[in-house]
């Protein structure tokens, strides 16, 4: 897997000061994209050991609040398989920080057993996040005064909740407004 940035203190993507992780490779392609550049797969530079160890080292101040993964599209299957032992190291180093991530794929659809985006590690590396932003980007639904989406059709999932009560559960500070 590569990547296109890291963005050490990111205020944008997720509550509180966080570092954000963006995979490279797309295949939605959704019209406006912000971050086209990512849809290749081949773009940026690769996700090896040194760089996940940087990531873990940006997350060690007690003003960072977590991580967010971003893309291109992180639940990309190929991409999955590459974040989830990250994901993993991360939760087990940092219980305490939250895990954001960005889809394009819809959480109780494509996510799912038997969904697009699902594969082996698709279960684990879910129950490892604490919120995912879901729903393709839809250009004619722009909306800048949300907080953390795009397009007023994506959701912000609770993902504990909503495993635990088995229905999506969604953020109960969707509604902010920026």
């Amino acid at each position: 897997m590569n990547y296109g940035n890291i963005k050490q203190f990111d205020i944008a993507n997720g509550e509180g000061v966080r570092v954000s992780l963006f995979v490279s490779g797309c295949t939605h392609h959704c019209k406006g994209c912000f971050n086209s550049e990512t849809w290749d797969f081949g773009y940026g530079e690769p996700f090896t050991p040194n760089v996940e160890n940087q990531i873990i080292d940006m997350l060690s101040p007690d003003y960072i609040d977590g991580l967010s993964l971003l893309g291109g599209e992180p639940f990309e299957k190929e991409n999955q398989k590459v974040l989830l032992p990250f994901i993993r190291r991360v939760r087990k180093t940092y219980p305490q920080k939250s895990i954001w991530c960005y889809t394009g794929y819809t959480f109780d659809k494509d996510i799912i057993k038997g969904g697009r985006a699902y594969c082996d590690c698709t279960d684990e590396l879910i129950s490892y996040l604490d919120i995912l932003v879901d729903g393709r980007f839809i250009e004619e639904l722009k909306d800048i005064s949300l907080a953390f989406c795009g397009s007023s059709n994506q959701r912000i999932i609770d993902v504990k909740k909503s495993l635990t009560e088995n229905r999506t559960v969604l953020w109960e500070n969707r509604s902010r407004k920026i």
